[in-house]
């Protein structure tokens, strides 16, 4: 929290994106037991407990809410299911009649119930010192998903309706900026101190799709949350952004801009940090290979950002294939 108020510390804070994960062996025992991943998601009781498992195990500075950017699809009436070993699927919207199906922003919360309850028990639970994180996906991000159904390499059908059907696609990306808006409003007043907009597919636009489409999107909900709780954090990641990072926060309002490891940390602290907090950015390969350059490349990182402030994380989240005990070596390289 000091980090995001613009607070220079010697030893800088530090969490990890999907720091709840299958990299963790009582994240794997705590999911089987749910049955499945959106069981987990919408129990309460497990999804407060994945997410406090890496707090017990690293003592991190933050932990983050466990649940999955398409709940917000599924809460607008999309259909979701997950492929075992190949990812999340989704009914798709690429007309106005399939945009016509999807209900409002404010019909959302009964859905979305549990996730809230989750958010409450967290705060109850964690430790005083450990801020607790609230986060959604962006809404071009998002509205990938609902346009392909499926994850794709290069969003490419995302782009297409853009291009083909501007009007269906604003709409749909519209509507999803005024469900984010809600959902993110609910974990706050559930007890989120600091909220995170992950923009996973920010990269793939360009020119003014990424001032039309990441960058206003993103203003638009920040400046709507802050209108209600103007005391409460908002980190961007606008991930692969490039040249697009610069000037990111005071463009959208973000407290903070997480980046991705394709910047350098030098580079990032020249023209992004200038503005304020920055967050990252080790690449997550590290977590898994592990050694000396583990421990130099995190040491490096530090010193990059140790003149403004900062708050340590990965370029991106961390893998199932990571190595626990690689994660302690980091936060002992940060912490000395």
């Amino acid at each position: 929290m000091r980090s995001l108020a613009g607070e220079v510390q010697a030893v800088p804070p530090v969490w990890m994106m999907r720091q709840a994960g299958r990299y963790l062996p009582e994240y794997r025992a705590t999911r089987a037991q749910a049955g499945d991943f959106l069981s987990l998601c919408y129990n309460p009781e497990l999804a407060a407990e994945v997410t406090l498992q890496p707090i017990r195990r690293y003592s991190f500075d933050a932990a983050i809410l466990f649940a999955d950017i398409l709940l917000i699809p599924q809460a607008l009436g999309a259909d979701l299911w997950f492929v075992t070993g190949e990812g999340p699927r989704l009914s798709t919207i690429t007309s106005q009649a399939d945009f016509d199906t999807l209900k409002r922003a404010g019909e959302i919360h009964d859905h979305l119930a549990p996730i809230y309850q989750t958010v409450r028990i967290l705060s109850g639970e964690l430790p005083a010192e450990t801020a607790l994180i609230g986060f959604a996906g962006a809404p071009w991000t998002v509205a990938t998903y609902m346009i392909a159904g499926r994850g794709t390499p290069d969003q490419g059908p995302a782009h297409a309706l853009k291009d083909e059907n501007r009007p269906v696609f604003e709409a749909l990306l519209n509507r999803i900026t005024e469900a984010t808006i809600e959902y993110l409003a609910a974990q706050i007043d559930a007890g989120a101190e600091v909220v995170k907009i992950f923009d996973s597919w920010a990269g793939s636009l360009k020119g003014d799709d990424f001032t039309n489409y990441a960058v206003k999107p993103a203003a638009t909900i920040i400046s709507a949350l802050k209108a209600r709780y103007p005391e409460t954090p908002i980190i961007a990641f606008p991930r692969e952004a490039g040249d697009g990072y610069i000037g990111f926060s005071k463009a959208t309002g973000a407290d903070c801009v997480a980046l991705d490891n394709s910047v350098s940390a030098d580079w990032a602290a020249r023209h992004v940090q200038i503005d304020g907090c920055v967050q990252g950015n080790l690449a997550p390969g590290h977590m898994v290979t592990g050694g000396a350059e583990l421990v130099t490349e995190t040491r490096r990182i530090v010193k990059a950002f140790s003149g403004g402030p900062h708050i340590f994380n990965l370029g991106h989240g961390i893998t199932p294939d990571a190595d626990p005990d690689n994660v302690q070596r980091m936060i002992d390289a940060i912490r000395g």
